[in-house]
């Protein structure tokens, strides 16, 4: 039989390349490289210099969560946001083609190597959109590199994943450690990650999920590791670090691992440069469950960064 989950990468990547982005890998340092779905016309001279010509529309960089690559995660808005922004979807470390020898598994490496990769690119200045794994990263590429990263839009996630915060969310969901929920072993425990991750979801053949077991699931060790290294001690927590960015978290308004209880809070401890939005019907993976409701706020949320009329590269 077909594995129809790994069928649809192809459409999904021909789509991509028609909206103007193309693959391309980008060594960050020896024995680590990262792959990237970038503008065609900025490519790397090569693997140490910067990109041949620098992006001449304001810059969306969208970190992708935990199950899945970034092109399988984002395609819907970077079908919409490729006329007016130049996107970059980054695969993070031990995701899509994206790989490292160094033993480091915390979200500063991977906020080091998405900046050096980028940097790398002709980037200068771009706006982070992440969800979940995907916005922790954002976070703390936001505090290390204020220089480069204009702006934040953090979806379904957190500044930094406290061992407290990872208590409460994992009994709430009812399970005993993150793995058992994003790197799933069976049939059952794949139903159970989309029924988390969505506010519904519809009946599907176990065969599908089977399908999706054998392709979305690769390199189990260190994304076990990435997952071990994500938790902090409370007194440890850089929870209460002061961005000088404008920072918007746009929420599905049930998700079931980061609730809007919890969005709240974060705006509060953020303060005045942060804004809170939220989608109606929507679970964790807002972005893919209501792409055309995520897609609007977002476009507003970037117009608010960006007046894209008068932005113009030398």
């Amino acid at each position: 039989m077909v594995n129809v989950v790994a069928a649809m990468k192809p459409l999904i990547h021909g789509l991509v390349k028609l909206a103007g982005l193309i693959p391309q890998t980008v060594e960050i340092e020896t024995g680590t490289v990262m792959n990237f779905w970038a503008p065609k016309e900025t490519k790397p001279k090569n693997q140490t210099n910067t990109a041949d010509r620098k992006p001449t529309k304001p810059v969306v960089v969208l970190a992708h969560p935990f199950a899945g690559d970034g092109i399988l995660m984002w395609f819907p808005q970077v079908l919409a946001l490729t006329s007016q922004y130049a996107v970059y979807v980054p695969d993070l470390i031990f995701f899509g083609g994206s790989t490292t020898s160094r033993p480091d598994r915390s979200a500063e490496f991977q906020a080091e190597c998405l900046a050096r990769g980028l940097r790398k690119l002709g980037v200068e200045k771009c706006t982070v959109v992440g969800l979940s794994y995907g916005g922790m990263v954002g976070f703390k590429m936001a505090a290390m590199y204020p220089e480069l990263v204009e702006a934040l839009v953090a979806s379904s996630t957190v500044i930094e994943m406290t061992e407290s915060i990872a208590n409460r969310s994992q009994k709430k969901i009812g399970i005993s450690q993150w793995s058992d929920l994003l790197l799933p072993e069976t049939v059952e425990g794949v139903k159970f990650l989309f029924t988390v991750g969505r506010h519904k979801w519809p009946w599907l053949p176990d065969f599908v999920y089977k399908q999706c077991l054998e392709v979305l699931f690769s390199n189990r060790k260190e994304k076990g590791e990435l997952l071990e290294a994500l938790i902090v001690g409370d007194e440890d927590s850089t929870n209460f670090t002061t961005y000088p960015q404008r920072i918007h978290l746009l929420w599905g308004d049930d998700d079931k691992i980061f609730n809007l209880d919890l969005a709240q809070s974060m705006k509060e401890q953020l303060g005045e440069k942060a804004t809170l939005q939220w989608i109606e019907n929507a679970g964790h993976l807002v972005q893919l469950e209501r792409p055309f409701a995520y897609n609007r706020h977002l476009r507003r949320i970037l117009s608010s960064t960006y007046d894209s009329q008068q932005y113009q590269r030398n």
